[in-house]
């Protein structure tokens, strides 16, 4: 008996025993989106395609929107002088930095509030309430607060950041099985067992929904921040653009926003496969 328990589980397909036998799966139409392939760049491709060919047809003034080609000149014009670079560096030090307080303070929050009805009642009010709060209508307060430097920047990163995360992980918490709940007092799990082996890896799904988000709020909330009171980032460089009609710059600093979003959303998205790697979904 205790070979037959010790014998690791395989999928029909892989386990020696069965080999010979006639495969018996389904054969029909999958209802699924089928294997997972590497399908990311086929949206933003098509997207570039089509401003190529809009450009190149005369669809698209110039004036307008720039075409990729002047785009691509300016990047290097720009890369050549090292404005891009130091642009880019900060901008990224910004988001970075707004990112992981956001992420810190959502998720402790979130757990404080999911796991304690105390915490709940004094936690979730005044996040809701923040949640209707747009972020722009903070930012003069922020302002008379801290000024407009480097700690006001990162500020309204945070609170763009936080509560997405705060939102997705208590609800991952409050969606938990009472099953498991019940079966983790049975077995005697300690406090801090059921945190470790019912919460945590009941919470990551939403953790990560949120994080998604959240990613997407740091470079919103970047783009409003450089954009105001700023002398250096992407968004100081745009608006140096508008100010002498460079609709060149504007539109390269709109593509290295929508790359950099791409790019980290790509980054979480592996993340999550990775520690999600027990759950099996549509996603694949």
């Amino acid at each position: 008996m205790s070979a037959v328990l010790d014998r690791p589980v395989l999928a029909p397909h892989q386990d020696p025993a069965l080999a010979g036998r006639e495969d018996v799966r389904p054969t029909g139409k999958r209802l699924g989106p089928g294997r997972r392939r590497q399908l990311a760049w086929v949206g933003p491709s098509a997207l570039l395609l089509l401003w190529t060919a809009s450009s190149a047809t005369g669809l698209l003034d110039p004036r307008i929107l720039s075409e990729p080609w002047t785009v691509v000149i300016t990047a290097r014009e720009l890369i050549a002088d090292g404005r891009l670079q130091e642009n880019l560096a900060i901008s990224a030090q910004r988001a970075g930095l707004g990112l992981f307080f956001g992420i810190l303070v959502g998720a402790v929050l979130a757990l404080l509030s999911g796991l304690s009805r105390v915490g709940e009642a004094l936690i979730d009010g005044p996040v809701q309430i923040k949640r209707a709060i747009p972020g722009l209508a903070l930012i003069p307060l922020l302002i008379l607060w801290f000024g407009i430097d480097e700690t006001m920047k990162v500020l309204t990163i945070t609170l763009g950041v936080f509560v997405p995360v705060y939102l997705q992980t208590h609800a991952g918490l409050r969606g938990i099985d009472l099953r498991f709940v019940e079966l983790a007092q049975t077995v005697g799990l300690s406090r801090a067992g059921f945190i470790h082996k019912v919460v945590l890896p009941g919470a990551l799904p939403g953790f990560f929904l949120g994080l998604r988000f959240a990613v997407t709020g740091a470079w919103v909330s970047l783009v409003v921040v450089e954009q105001i009171n700023a002398t250096s980032g992407i968004g100081y460089m745009m608006e140096l653009a508008r100010t002498y009609g460079q609709t060149n710059i504007i539109v390269l600093g709109l593509a290295v926003y929508g790359i950099l979003g791409l790019i980290s959303d790509g980054i979480v998205r592996f993340i999550e496969r990775k520690a999600l790697s027990w759950q099996r979904t549509l996603a694949g």
